[in-house]
């Protein structure tokens, strides 16, 4: 593993989101599969979980990833189906503002984790689903879904 990125709340919504025309169980598949391709090349420990539609229609555990993981993929995408928005994102946006997510107490941190690595699918901008990953700092996990969503642009462009 390089470098662990420090990205600002600007930065994470300047990146590229996935909103296409349609999405399917066969695409939630090859989204998963680059993100193994990435999780492979970047020598990360991560779990990957493509969710369509409420169920996950991938799912894949490498490295020392185990169950322990599973309550963070699904916190992680509760988050992005509450707010619309990456989990890195809604973090950051909290800490910029100075009320860290933490910190609220009007959302069940056992239901909602606001950390990196979740990100919205979305079908003429409604969020069908999520790409999450979970097993690295969460800004290592939010740059690998990131980049599995712009190696499955390209390929479709």
């Amino acid at each position: 593993m390089s470098q662990i990125p420090d990205p600002t709340a600007d930065a994470v919504a300047a990146e590229p989101q996935l909103d296409v025309a349609s999405f399917t169980q066969d695409d939630a598949v090859d989204l998963g599969v680059l993100a193994l391709e990435v999780v492979r090349e970047r020598g990360a420990d991560l779990a990957v979980r493509v969710e369509l539609g409420g169920q996950t229609v991938f799912l894949a555990k490498t490295g020392s990833t185990d169950a322990s993981n599973e309550p963070w993929l699904e916190g992680k995408s509760r988050v992005v189906h509450r707010f619309g928005d990456p989990s890195l994102l809604v973090r950051l946006r909290h800490a910029e503002a100075g009320t860290p997510f933490e910190d609220r107490d009007d959302v069940d941190h056992d239901q909602l984790k606001a950390h990196g690595g979740s990100v919205p699918l979305r079908v003429r901008g409604e969020v069908v689903g999520t790409l999450t990953t979970s097993g690295e700092p969460d800004v290592v996990d939010h740059a690998v879904s990131v980049e599995a969503v712009r190696r499955f642009l390209s390929r479709r462009a």
